[in-house]
């Protein structure tokens, strides 16, 4: 390897080492190069923290910068992410109100200026803070809209195809021949302050643990049941978020199919904000996707010689009802990104910086 192989492996990663405020900065960078604490024996040290110790004391410095790095920082809370997580609920709560204050064509018209009005409002909490991602693209944005969207619309007009429907456009209530559930949306978008306060608290205890890790081992081990806690701890918001708006507006419970689409929402959000935008992009398409390939079989079936194109949805809806298409769809996509959050967000790498917009 060399008479100095820490010199080689310093002159590899040499912006790594001149921009690293701290060892935890060059540790993090190196995990996410591939080196792991086996790999650090080749250097003569017994895990990756330690050799990123020397690599950090060996890159030349000024004098006035070297007596202290600054310590890793931690997101704080800031007003301004704080009042976009609660615009979206705000937002949703005057619609659905609307809706039930007004009749006829006046309906129709406040259902569409609050479904504009939430779908923008999703976008502004999602643009800034612990939901925001560091791409700033609209990509994932769009298909949770369409996700928000299905809950609100797809169940009743997936049940009234099923029956031959639907017989008329919606009218913004649950009795009609295409009826909206607004409960879960309501739910959802208020848990935005929720899921915002859980990413952030993720984030900052993730850090202070990374601080205190002696290994990267040690650092995922300690990482994992955080996330898995997060996970939970949100869920359980949005459970009683969920109570608290099928008894008000009177509508029946919604639980399996909110609750995944939330967690599905959630981790979706917590990967791409630490850097992990492939996977979530890829789910939650594969979920709109068969969201919507559900409704269009059904339609499609009305073709002549093609009723057997209904029968895996129409045998789903007989046997769970409308509800199992968005619970599986959505079920199995948060179980696949919690198995990659598993996998990736527990990184050192993935932590190694603060981020600005929280």
């Amino acid at each position: 390897m060399g008479a100095d192989p820490v010199k080689a492996l310093m002159h590899r990663h040499r912006d790594l080492c001149e921009r690293a405020v701290d060892p935890l900065d060059i540790a993090a960078g190196l995990e996410a190069h591939g080196i792991t604490d086996r790999t650090a024996s080749r250097f003569l040290h017994r895990d990756v923290f330690s050799l990123a110790e020397e690599m950090y004391a060996r890159v030349p410095r000024d004098a006035e910068s070297r007596p202290g790095a600054p310590a890793l920082t931690t997101p704080r809370a800031r007003a301004d992410w704080i009042l976009l997580a609660l615009l979206p609920g705000a937002i949703c709560a005057a619609a659905v109100t609307a809706l039930h204050l007004t009749h006829g064509q006046s309906r129709l018209i406040a259902a569409a200026a609050g479904t504009l009005a939430v779908g923008l409002a999703v976008r502004a909490a999602l643009a800034r803070g612990p939901l925001a991602g560091k791409d700033r693209t609209h990509a994932t944005i769009t298909r949770i809209t369409w996700l928000l969207a299905y809950a609100l619309l797809g169940d009743g007009l997936l049940q009234a195809a099923a029956t031959g429907g639907p017989d008329a456009l919606p009218t913004g209530t649950a009795e009609g021949p295409w009826p909206l559930t607004t409960a879960p949306v309501l739910a959802l978008t208020l848990s935005c302050v929720p899921a915002a306060w859980c990413a952030h608290l993720f984030a900052v205890r993730a850090r202070r643990r990374l601080s205190a890790s002696r290994a990267l081992e040690e650092f995922a081990t300690s990482a994992k049941p955080l996330l898995l806690g997060t996970v939970a701890l949100y869920l359980c918001a949005l459970t009683a978020l969920l109570t608290l708006t099928t008894t008000i507006l009177n509508e029946p419970p919604a639980y399996p199919q909110t609750l995944t689409l939330g967690a599905l929402l959630l981790l979706a959000r917590l990967l791409t904000t630490h850097g992990f935008t492939h996977a979530p992009a890829l789910v939650l398409t594969a979920a709109a996707s068969a969201e919507a390939t559900a409704l269009a079989t059904l339609f499609a079936a009305r073709l002549p010689g093609c009723a057997l194109l209904a029968t895996p949805v129409q045998t789903l809806i007989d046997t769970w009802g409308p509800a199992a298409i968005p619970t599986i769809a959505c079920g199995a996509g948060a179980l696949t990104l919690l198995l990659h959050a598993l996998r990736t967000v527990t990184r050192a790498s993935a932590h190694a910086r603060a981020d600005d917009t929280c």
